[in-house]
C-alpha cells in the first residue's frame, strides 16, 4: 500500500497567457501550473499561496476550484516511480503582485524559471497536463478530468 498524494495547484491567466513554472530535463524546457503537495494540517488555499511563494516570488488571491485530475505514474511516459499516485485540485488564482523568481523562497528541483505561455499556442509547447490548454481554451466545465495526461 502507498499513499496517495494531495497536490494544489495554481491556474493563473493573463488574457490569452498561461502562467507556469519552466524546467528542464534531458529533452529540454517543458512547463507545469505553479503548486505542489499539501502538508499536513495545511488547508489547499494555505498551500497554494505557500507554493506560489516558494515557486513565484508572488503571494495570490486563490478562487474557485475548476478542475480535478489523476496522476498514476504507471500510466504516463515520465512517470518518476510506477506507484506514485497524485491527485491535482487546480483552482483558479490572481495574482497579487508581479512574479519574481529573484523573491521565489523555494523553487522546485530542476526550475529554471517562469513563463507565461501562450494558451494559443501551448500545444507546440510541453505543457503538463497536456490536455490543460485545450480544456482552457474550450472552456471545459467538467470538472474531474480521471488520469489523463
Amino acid at each position: 500500500m502507498y499513499p496517495v498524494r494531495n497536490s494544489v495547484k495554481a491556474i493563473i491567466v493573463d488574457g490569452d497567457r498561461l502562467l507556469c513554472i519552466r524546467k528542464r530535463d534531458e529533452y529540454g524546457s517543458y512547463y507545469l501550473l505553479p503548486g505542489g503537495g499539501q502538508e499536513k494540517g495545511e488547508t489547499f488555499p494555505e498551500t497554494l499561496r505557500r507554493e506560489c511563494l516558494e515557486e513565484l516570488g508572488a503571494a495570490v488571491r486563490v478562487g474557485s476550484l475548476r478542475y480535478i485530475r489523476e496522476y498514476i505514474g504507471r500510466n504516463h511516459e515520465f512517470a518518476a516511480t510506477d506507484d506514485a499516485h497524485q491527485v491535482e485540485f487546480m483552482f483558479e488564482c490572481e495574482l497579487l503582485g508581479e512574479p519574481d523568481p529573484a523573491l521565489a523562497t523555494h523553487v522546485d528541483d530542476g526550475q529554471d524559471g517562469i513563463a507565461w505561455v501562450p494558451i494559443a499556442g501551448a500545444d507546440a509547447e510541453r505543457v503538463y497536463p497536456r490536455v490543460l490548454p485545450g480544456r482552457l481554451r474550450d472552456g471545459c466545465a467538467e470538472l474531474y478530468w480521471g488520469d489523463v495526461n
